[in-house]
C-alpha cells in the first residue's frame, strides 16, 4: 500500500512538471468521457420523458389502434388510399363496444381525431379535435373538468353538436368571459360549449390545453365525413390477467373483421405495461450503441496516452537508471509509470464528466426554450459517472501497460549510459 501511495505521489509530481503536455494528452480522454456522459444524460432524459407520457394512462390500460396488415394478401377492402399511405377504415365503434363486453374490461372509450380551425367572433384557434365516447372520464385520470359537464353516450348517438374545450382554447377565444353555453364554429357549423377542462402541464408534443373534444359520431359525421375510429382505450379490472385480456381482445377483433391469419391483422393490441417495456428496451439498446460509438474517442485518447508515456520514459531514462542503482525494483518503476498513465486518464475522465454534465444542461436549456410545452430534463446519473470513471481507469491501465513494462525493463547501467 505504501509503495502504491508513493507511486501516486511521484506520478502527480511528474505530471504537473510539464502541465501543457499533460493537458494535451488528456484531450482525447476528456472528449470521449464527455461524449459518454452527454449521451447517457440525453438517453435518460428521453427515457424519463417517454415513460411519463406512456404512464399518464396508467398501467391497467390496453390500447387498440389501427395498423396496416403485414402481408400483401390482406384484403384491399381494409384500406382507403390517402396521401402518405393507407388509412384503415374497418375499425368501428361497434368493434370497441364488443371488446368492452369482455369480463376483465372495467371501462373504455374510443374515437378518432382531426385538426381544424375553431372560431368565435373573429378569433381563431387551430386545434386538435378529438371525437370520443363519454367513457374517457372513467379511463383517463388526467381528463378533469374545471367547470360544466361532459357529454353523454346519448349525446354521441344523437350526433349532438356540443364540445368540451381545453383551458388554452377557452383563454384564446373567450378570455375572462364565461364560455359555458356559448357557441364556437368548427367547419362552418356551430357547437355549444358545455364543459371546460382543467389546465394541464406539459403534455409532450401534444398541448392538451389546446384540444377540443366532441362526441365521437358527431366528429365522424359532421366534421370528418367518416364512419370509422382510429383507437380505443380499455381499463381492466384485474391487472394480473392483462396478458390474457390482450389475447381475448385480439380474438374478438379477428372474429369481427373475418381475419384468420394474424399477419392480416388491421389492428394492434398493446397494454401500457408492454409499451413501457418496449420503450425501455429500445432506449437501452440505443444507449449501448451510442456509447460504443463514442468509446472510439477513448481508444484514440488511449493511444495518445501511450505515446505520451513513451516520451516520458525516453526523457526520464537517467532517472530510471539512477533509482534502480540505489535499490528501486523493476516493479516499483512499473507501478510508477502505470500510476501516471492511470492518473492521467482518471483526471481526463473527471473533466469529461464535468464538461458532459455542462453540455447536457445546455441542451436542456435549448430544448426548454425551443419546446416550451415539453418537460425535458437531462440528469447526470450515478451510472454515467461510475461508468465514465471506470472506463477512464481501464483505458489508463490498458494503454499505460506497455510503456510501464518498457520502463521497468531498463537496466541501470544502460539507462545511465544513454543519458
Amino acid at each position: 500500500m505504501r509503495t502504491i501511495a508513493m507511486a501516486i505521489k511521484l506520478a502527480w509530481k511528474n505530471l504537473t512538471t510539464n502541465l501543457a503536455r499533460t493537458m494535451l494528452s488528456l484531450l482525447g480522454i476528456v472528449i470521449g468521457v464527455m461524449a459518454i456522459v452527454f449521451v447517457m444524460s440525453l438517453g435518460e432524459g428521453v427515457r424519463r420523458f417517454v415513460m411519463s407520457q406512456v404512464e399518464m394512462f396508467g398501467t391497467d390500460v390496453i390500447n387498440i389502434e389501427v395498423k396496416t396488415p403485414n402481408t400483401e394478401h390482406a384484403s384491399s377492402e381494409n384500406a382507403s388510399s390517402q396521401i402518405g399511405g393507407a388509412q384503415i377504415t374497418t375499425f368501428k365503434i361497434g368493434d370497441a363496444e364488443k371488446v368492452a363486453e369482455l369480463k376483465n374490461v372495467r371501462s373504455w372509450y374510443a374515437g378518432s381525431f382531426g385538426q381544424d380551425i375553431v372560431s368565435r367572433e373573429g378569433k381563431n384557434e387551430t386545434s386538435m379535435i378529438f371525437g370520443i365516447t363519454a367513457g374517457i372520464v372513467d379511463v383517463d385520470k388526467n381528463f378533469e373538468l374545471e367547470s360544466g359537464e361532459m357529454f353523454t353516450n346519448e349525446d354521441d348517438r344523437s350526433l349532438k353538436q356540443v364540445v368540451v374545450i381545453g383551458a388554452g382554447v377557452k383563454e384564446k377565444l373567450f378570455g375572462n368571459e364565461d364560455a359555458l353555453g356559448k357557441k364556437v364554429k368548427i367547419n362552418n357549423q356551430s357547437y355549444r360549449v358545455i364543459g371546460i377542462l382543467k389546465e394541464r402541464g406539459g403534455g409532450g408534443f401534444l398541448d392538451f390545453n389546446k384540444m377540443i373534444y366532441m362526441p365521437a359520431r358527431t366528429l365522424q359525421k359532421k366534421v370528418l365525413g367518416t364512419d370509422y375510429i382510429s383507437f380505443a382505450i380499455f381499463a381492466v379490472n384485474d391487472l394480473s390477467k392483462i396478458d390474457l385480456t390482450v389475447l381475448e381482445m385480439e380474438d374478438v377483433m379477428r372474429d369481427r373483421h373475418d381475419i384468420d391469419d394474424p399477419d392480416d391483422d388491421d389492428f394492434g393490441v398493446m397494454s401500457i405495461a408492454e409499451a413501457i417495456d418496449m420503450v425501455g428496451t429500445i432506449i437501452s439498446t440505443m444507449n449501448i450503441l451510442l456509447i460504443a460509438m463514442t468509446s472510439i474517442s477513448l481508444i484514440v485518447g488511449g493511444v495518445g496516452i501511450t505515446n505520451v508515456m513513451y516520451v516520458a520514459v525516453a526523457e526520464r531514462t537517467f532517472e530510471i537508471g539512477l533509482r534502480k542503482s540505489v535499490g528501486a525494483k523493476s516493479s516499483d518503476i512499473f507501478k510508477q509509470f502505470l500510476a501516471e498513465a492511470t492518473f492521467l486518464t482518471f483526471a481526463g475522465g473527471f473533466l469529461g464528466v464535468v464538461f458532459g454534465f455542462g453540455f447536457s444542461k445546455l441542451a436542456q436549456a435549448i430544448a426548454e426554450s425551443k419546446l416550451p410545452g415539453i418537460a425535458l430534463e437531462f440528469p447526470l446519473t450515478i451510472e454515467a459517472v461510475v461508468l465514465s470513471l471506470v472506463f477512464s481507469i481501464i483505458t489508463g491501465l490498458v494503454f499505460g501497460m506497455k510503456p510501464a513494462i518498457t520502463a521497468s525493463r531498463l537496466s541501470p547501467m544502460e539507462a545511465m549510459r544513454k543519458e
